[in-house]
């Protein structure tokens, strides 16, 4: 069990009004129990379903460009598609429950939610364990865990659903999962290079500046990589995302339809 989660963000202000933070030591005035516990009546994990995945605006809190927390400093991604991690899961009970989360909503330990360190607010992700390959997908809406070599903090619903509610953690793999994109769809082809590390450079660089996903193309030789962008809603997403290769001194971008991918 997660006993104490260190330093659980507080000053939810703080984090719209100056995009950073850093956090105090950890006091027990924001929470009426010191140290955490399981509800009453326990979950059955055969009535828990997993969060359902759907397109969302970020969050007005909870996502400032960088915070502290016990002096180290995390960078909040701006966009999370495609992301994939390794690392310990923890979960986190009724001590929170009912308290805010970093994205100003609520804490429920009855959701399927989780905690991350720098993932954009709200995400969605599945988390999968490493030795019994069962699954569960939350969605993101707090930030944590602070502990070393924790990369999610579950929900107790969560943690039920995943089956390490009793042994407290559990080696897991994370990978975001975007939202279906509804109505027409372009693909934007920024580019197609021969060296396939330098079209993987780019892939990370056009990931880092817009929120759609990055792929690579390479041809059956493997002689040529084709950079592209999506898919991407038509319209407004894909002006915005033209209008950001523009701005970073890029070329402007091949838009393919589906068919002729």
């Amino acid at each position: 069990m997660n006993i104490l989660r260190h330093h659980r963000l507080i000053t939810l202000i703080s984090l719209f009004v100056i995009g950073s933070f850093t956090l105090t030591a950890c006091t027990t005035s924001r929470y009426q129990h010191s140290q955490d516990f399981i509800p009453n009546p326990i979950l059955d994990p055969e009535t828990l379903t997993d969060a359902v995945v759907k397109p969302e605006p970020l969050s007005s809190m909870g996502n400032p460009q960088k915070y502290t927390v016990l002096g180290k400093e995390y960078k909040v991604m701006r966009q999370g598609a495609g992301f994939k991690q390794e690392g310990n899961a923890s979960w986190y009970g009724m001590k929170f429950h009912g308290h805010a989360t970093s994205n100003g909503e609520i804490y429920d330990v009855y959701q399927m939610t989780a905690a991350h360190k720098t993932l954009p607010l709200p995400s969605y992700v599945k988390v999968t364990r490493k030795d019994t390959q069962e699954s569960v997908v939350v969605r993101v809406n707090d930030r944590g865990p602070f502990h070393e070599g924790r990369i999610i903090d579950l929900s107790y619903a969560a943690a039920v659903k995943l089956g390490i509610n009793k042994a407290g953690t559990a080696a897991v793999s994370i990978e975001v999962i975007s939202a279906p994109v509804k109505g027409p769809e372009k693909w934007l082809q920024v580019t197609a290079l021969s060296n396939e590390q330098s079209a993987k450079a780019l892939q990370k660089k056009l990931q880092a500046m817009q929120q759609w996903p990055v792929i690579i193309k390479s041809n059956n030789k493997g002689s040529l990589h084709k950079v592209r962008i999506g898919p991407v809603p038509v319209g407004q997403a894909t002006d915005k995302v033209i209008t950001i290769l523009q701005e970073n001194q890029l070329p402007n971008p091949l838009v393919l339809a589906a068919h002729q991918l």
